[in-house]
């Protein structure tokens, strides 16, 4: 990742920007960086334009943007295809028509690979469909990592008839593309003209029109199916983690590679524990007697229990910190730590012999209970200032 600029940055907003900052940002450089206001410059627009749209499909996805703000680049590794981001990694199409509304002159409103630099551009087959999986994990199995069964459906190739999608092979050479499995339409737009290739509308790009359907998937190529993939979750993983299993998507209709598959991490509630990204924090109670007399208590970590040394006169709402206890960093850096936040319990129900021993207590404390530590504070406060 070495060299790349800040996402935020490339698109010149700051990093608590809105999402229709973002997307404001992005609207003004598509604007500037289109190839076609860039003629005399154009391969270097459309490498801006590339970067700028890069930086969009992170900062306009709530779950990339939150793992690229914690860990920069290497926190989205993973989530673009090897050697970086491409254009079939682009998944804002819904913004389409409003980020580029101003590009009506330009070709923009149909596929962004038919038109996207407003020349030809070939379509070949179309990835399958990428699937979603939501998984709970425990805290103790983001500590530690491990390792899940994901049992989910999706379409794969029909083996009945290889995914051609004819029955024995019946099929014949498509009369609209004559098999080239595509279809070219010309059009003009102010000064510019266009040339669109897209997929055989009548084959759907397989040059290839059925004359048979095969009776096990009626002719689609596919049928539908339940697989089982293990799933490796790292040490460290954390709530809206994104996995990518490569290929174990959909399987594509037109003969092209099979969709990805996505895991996003769910965290369960702990019964003791609350997280806040490497930190653990965890209440302890202890008695009167232990906050003003000094105690040592045991409290639960991840991997068995840990003693706190209570000094005397600790308040309800002191903080120990437990360095290292926390959990295991994603990116192998030292684990985070435990914070332990103790209550002073009041005791509810004394017998009469109890409240005798505390009525000599306070008998005994005096001044203090009278608050002339407070005035002997305040006089001295007085005296120094």
């Amino acid at each position: 990742m070495a060299g790349k600029r800040d996402y935020y940055e490339v698109l010149g907003v700051a990093k608590d920007a809105s999402d229709d900052e973002v997307k404001k940002a992005y609207r003004k450089l598509a604007m500037k960086y289109h190839p076609d206001m860039n003629k005399d410059n154009q391969k270097d627009a459309e490498e801006r334009f590339k970067e700028i749209s890069e930086a969009y499909e992170v900062l306009a996805d709530k779950d990339k943007r939150a793992r690229y703000d914690q860990f920069g680049h290497e926190g989205i590794e993973g989530v673009f295809r090897p050697g970086g981001f491409d254009w079939s990694d682009f998944t804002h199409y819904g913004d389409i028509s409003d980020i580029f509304g101003g590009f009506e002159g330009f070709g923009f409103g149909g596929s962004i690979f038919d038109q996207f630099f407003g020349r030809n551009v070939r379509r070949g087959p179309q990835d399958g469909r990428s699937l979603r999986y939501d998984i709970e994990i425990t805290l103790e199995e983001a500590a530690k990592g491990t390792e899940k069964d994901v049992r989910f459906p999706r379409s794969s190739s029909c083996s009945a008839c290889n995914g051609v999608g004819a029955k024995r092979g019946d099929y014949k050479t498509c009369p609209t593309c004559k098999g080239s499995g595509q279809v070219q339409r010309g059009q003009k737009r102010g000064f510019t003209s266009f040339v669109t290739i897209t997929a055989c509308p009548t084959c759907g790009g397989t040059g290839k029109q059925v004359t048979r359907r095969c009776s096990e998937c009626g002719g689609s190529g596919v049928i539908q199916t339940t697989s089982t993939i293990s799933v490796s979750i790292p040490k460290g993983a954390e709530e809206g983690m994104r996995l990518r299993v490569r290929g174990a998507g959909e399987t594509s209709k037109d003969g092209g590679p099979p969709g990805d598959l996505y895991i996003v991490v769910h965290m369960a509630e702990h019964p003791l524990f609350t997280r806040e990204n490497g930190d653990l924090w965890i209440e302890a109670q202890i008695s009167f007697t232990q906050a003003a007399l000094g105690h040592e208590i045991k409290v639960p970590t991840l991997d068995g229990e840990a003693i706190v040394s209570i000094p005397q006169g600790t308040q309800t709402g002191t903080v120990f910190r437990l360095k290292g206890k926390g959990m295991p960093s994603l990116r192998g850096h030292a684990s985070g730590d435990e914070f332990v936040k103790v209550t002073v319990v009041t005791p509810t129900k004394l017998n009469s012999e109890q409240k005798e021993v505390f009525r000599q207590l306070n008998s005994s404390l005096g001044d203090y209970e009278k608050g002339e530590h407070r005035k002997s504070v305040f006089r001295r406060f007085k005296e120094r200032f």
